[in-house]
């Protein structure tokens, strides 16, 4: 049987792994202004910091369309036997309810699985990448969509900013949090739990003081985890930085494979620059 994994393109997997493992991506829309661009084709983060800090404002984004979906499916189903595609947390984005409501067009009855990750960015990322070696083991659409919904309380989905200017704009930090983080050098620790954000914890310091402290520390909380992949996914963070955290990485698990992405669009939108995670998989 020919199964295509497909997902949000706030999966934030790279091109490479996108080619490499032949995920289709639905873009979502990023508003900037009266101009709508492609998350992930027309776009860059580049584009969204250049924006915000002529404007002051963040951009907007947006869900594709039931019909938008419905065509998407519809495509991916002219070249293989069923689709299961992944969509950004339903707590952050209507994205999941559209795409659900399109795979219940009559065309598409026992071929279009759509999954919930709970997740965002490379959280999302990680359960993409499993349906992809659930499809080489063999197992069948309705397996994997089952399979991967219940791991989606096992992906540790978190991340650490450099400034909490972006999150303050998008209304999910007071003007307090933002003025007392700035003063005190405050990082926080955001994590997602059951598909919502919040911040878990705070590393007082430099930026590469509260990685280093954040690596150590999920190291700690996860001892048992699975180890065929991690991902250190970043907003265009220095290249110096990124190394450093990777290097901790290696020594601190034994992943199979470390894989570096920067964060989309959508993502970055909500994070700012220099913002980082280390996302895997835990038992």
């Amino acid at each position: 049987m020919n199964i295509k994994i497909t997902a949000d393109s706030t999966c934030d997997l790279s091109p490479e792994l996108v080619h490499r493992y032949g995920v289709g991506i639905m873009p979502l829309a990023v508003i900037l202004g009266d101009k709508m661009f492609r998350d992930g084709v027309d776009i860059t983060p580049q584009d969204i910091f250049g924006y915000v800090s002529a404007n002051g404002v963040l951009p907007k984004s947006s869900a594709p369309s039931v019909e938008e979906y419905a065509e998407f499916f519809a495509q991916q189903l002219a070249n293989c036997d069923a689709v299961v595609h992944y969509n950004i947390s339903s707590k952050a984005s209507s994205s999941y309810e559209n795409a659900a409501s399109a795979a219940k067009d009559k065309r598409f009855k026992n071929k279009v699985f759509v999954v919930d990750s709970h997740a965002l960015s490379t959280g999302q990322g990680l359960l993409v990448l499993k349906a992809c070696d659930l499809v080489k083991e063999g197992y069948s659409p309705k397996d994997i969509a089952e399979i991967t919904a219940n791991l989606r309380g096992k992906v540790n989905t978190s991340f650490v900013p450099d400034a909490l200017d972006y999150l303050h704009k998008g209304g999910r930090c007071s003007l307090a949090s933002l003025m007392g983080a700035k003063v005190l050098k405050l990082h926080p620790m955001i994590d997602m739990k059951e598909g919502k954000l919040y911040a878990k914890k705070k590393y007082m310091g430099g930026l590469e003081r509260c990685l280093k402290n954040y690596v150590a520390e999920l190291a700690a909380d996860y001892p048992n985890y699975d180890k065929t992949r991690c991902f250190i996914t970043h907003s265009c963070c220095e290249p110096e930085v990124v190394e450093k955290v990777r290097v901790q990485v290696k020594e601190l698990f034994h992943f199979n494979e470390i894989l570096e992405t920067v964060a989309g669009c959508v993502v970055t939108t909500h994070c700012g620059k220099n913002t980082l995670g280390v996302l895997f998989i835990y038992d």
